[in-house]
């Protein structure tokens, strides 16, 4: 299966502009990246990436989310991250792709060609600072994610990715996380056990157990409303009402 070419959209009109790579250039600056940029679309459950593929572009996610995953020589695959819209794939000076990666539902990226885009970068203060600054984010969220995966109960892991998420999904709408939210959850319970070191089993009982508690509700496999964000994220620190240990 082929990805799709989408016609042009302009910087103007980009959901994701204001977190993007992009968000600090002047008119000149995304002149230059409209010269260079094309549109992918790929389908839910498309390869976008092999781990050592040569990429001859970077992009920004505009909408879909995808997964890094990495396989073992024995054959078992690890959830290692999550792109989600804005974010960016790929390394400038590096050609190679590090992970696998996967759409997990149709996802929509803005492509750079690489050697252009290089070019622009080392040329353009606005595009490598704010690269420098999504790559600090991305190491103080790869920590926060250590300490999940390593010391959390099965609870608090469930309860901080739906707050990662409900907490991006307002960030792109330009709204603040709080109150009342609701947004689409991106992955199948089979990969949120994958991605946070849990069976299936584990996870069913403890997002049944946050619907019964009036948490969360579920409207469908995948609509997600949280009635008060506060109390979500109550449930991200440590376990006081018998969660699982892990």
């Amino acid at each position: 299966m082929q990805e799709i070419e989408l016609t042009h959209l302009e910087c103007s009109d980009c959901p994701i502009r204001h977190r993007a790579v992009c968000a600090r250039c002047d008119t000149q600056e995304l002149d230059q990246l409209e010269e260079m940029k094309y549109y992918r679309t790929f389908e839910a459950g498309q390869t976008i990436a092999w781990t050592g593929d040569k990429l001859d572009f970077v992009a920004t996610m505009v909408s879909g989310i995808a997964t890094l995953s990495q396989t073992l020589e024995d054959g078992r695959t690890q959830m290692v991250g999550l792109l989600l819209p804005s974010d960016f794939m790929g390394r400038p000076g590096r050609e190679m792709a590090s992970y696998d990666v996967t759409a997990t539902t149709d996802v929509v990226m803005c492509c750079f060609r690489r050697r252009p885009f290089e070019d622009l970068m080392r040329n353009t203060p606005h595009i490598a600072q704010r690269l420098l600054e999504m790559t600090l984010d991305e190491l103080d969220a790869a920590r926060e994610w250590m300490l999940l995966l390593g010391r959390k109960t099965a609870r608090e892991k469930i309860a901080s990715l739906l707050a990662i998420i409900a907490r991006r999904n307002a960030s792109i709408n330009l709204g603040r996380a709080g109150g009342r939210m609701e947004f689409d959850l991106p992955l199948t319970r089979e990969a949120m056990a994958d991605y946070l070191g849990l069976t299936l089993e584990t996870v069913s009982r403890q997002v049944s157990a946050l619907k019964r508690e009036g948490v969360i509700e579920l409207a469908g496999k995948r609509h997600v409303s949280v009635p008060d964000f506060d109390r979500l994220m109550l449930e991200t620190g440590d376990d006081t009402d018998g969660g699982i240990p892990v």
